[in-house]
This record gives structure tokens, sequence and C-alpha cells, in this order.
């Protein structure tokens, strides 16, 4: 799963959210790594509903403009919570290595 679905699926995990919240979720979550463009987040939104992990809760007129809430399906909490634990294994696996990396020692840069 590409990191910009799995955010969107994260920020749509505690509830429905329309574009524009998800759009800021993601870029919170992502601690502004990630900033994605409207198009983009629909795309990806139509992509996932279908496929079955989003789907849409319903639909609101503010400002004369029509503002559509997502949310998570079950499906979609599932996968997110398989990705989210296969991420945390690959981090812990890169954590482990990184402790166990021998040090660099002496003027020549050798291990010690």
């Amino acid at each position: 799963m590409q990191e910009p679905s799995f955010l969107v699926l994260t920020a749509l995990a505690t509830g429905p959210q329309h574009g524009y919240g998800i759009l800021k979720d993601v870029e919170a979550l992502s601690g502004g790594d990630v900033v994605l463009r409207v198009g983009t987040l629909y795309g990806a939104l139509d992509r996932m509903a279908a496929e079955g992990l989003v789907e849409l809760d319903h639909e609101e007129v503010v400002d004369s403009r029509l503002r559509r809430y997502y949310r998570l399906t079950a499906l979609g909490a599932e996968q997110l919570a398989t990705e989210a634990e296969r991420r945390r294994s690959q981090a812990e696996a890169a954590q482990q290595r990184l402790r166990a990396r021998p040090t660099l020692g002496g003027a020549h840069g050798q291990f010690a």
C-alpha cells in the first residue's frame, strides 16, 4: 500500500470526513511530508471506493457547494490494521539492525 493511501485510510479511521478535512489530516499525520492535491485525493478515494475500502457516508451543501463525507469500511479498517502491523514490524526490524550495527572506531574508520 502506498503511503498516501495509508494516510487517507488512517485519516478516516476516527470517523467520516470530507475531502478538505482528509487533506489536512493527511498533511498533519505525515508531519507535512505528504501534501495531496485535490485531484489526487479524489482519484484515490474513487479507487479505494471501487476496492471496497471506503464509501460515501453522506453529502451536504455548504456555501452552495456540495461536500461529500467518506468513511472507512470494515474491509478498509482490516486492510489498514494489516498494513499498520506490516509497517510496525519493518520499523522494528530496522531498529534491531541499527542497534546491532558495529560502531566505527579508530582513525581509519575500521569496525571496532
